[in-house]
């Protein structure tokens, strides 16, 4: 069954169980303005849509590595909104936008990270002490709590570890997930331990 939560003014997620990936898969919503950008959507139950749609506008769909495509074509379709995603999707997705580094979409800047999932990117939001959104290349969910995307999963794991230090260099006190529960406060702090350990 799916969850929806407003996490924040600026924030929603949302989050089911999937028996065929053994995982919890997580979606979010920024909200600026009176627009939303919505990240790795996974279907919503009529109840849930109404209260995403009660936030604000579909602006756009983002898409945080090549696994992630779940249901941003019938997001797309249902609010017209445009899709932006890893280059690797341009076969599944072709009408789609490729993410770009160190491009902004709306208000997130755009950062690849290397050795993780393939097509893996971060999404980054300097406003109100700043916000990561990651896909697989960090996870944060029982029984292994905040921890590195596992070894078999990466293409190149200390490659992703090199890339997910550059984050350091950024401002945020939250991270949200692909998968898993978002960390509300002293999330760089936690990620500078979990790379140092």
């Amino acid at each position: 069954m799916t969850e929806f939560a407003r996490i924040s003014p600026s924030y929603a997620l949302w989050h089911t169980y999937d028996r065929k990936l053994k995982a919890e898969l997580f979606s979010t919503a920024l909200v600026a303005g009176n627009e939303l950008t919505v990240i790795d959507p996974i279907a919503l139950l009529p109840a849930h849509r109404i209260e995403l749609e009660s936030l604000g506008r579909v602006a756009r769909i983002v898409i945080t590595n090549a696994n992630h495509a779940r249901d941003a074509t019938t997001f797309a379709h249902c609010y017209s909104a445009p899709i932006f995603a890893p280059p690797e999707l341009s076969a599944e997705l072709p009408h789609s936008h490729s993410l770009q580094v160190a491009h902004a979409i709306g208000r997130l800047l755009v950062i690849r990270i290397e050795g993780a999932a393939e097509g893996e990117f971060a999404l980054y939001h300097a406003d109100d002490a700043g916000t990561l959104i990651v896909g697989d290349a960090l996870i944060n969910f029982d029984p292994h709590g905040f921890t590195l995307l596992p070894r078999k999963y990466c293409t190149n794991q200390k490659q992703m570890i090199q890339s997910l230090r550059k984050l350091l260099d950024l401002d945020f006190a939250r991270i949200f997930f692909a998968h898993g529960n978002p960390i509300m406060i002293r999330a760089r702090e936690q990620l500078e331990s979990l790379l140092d350990s």
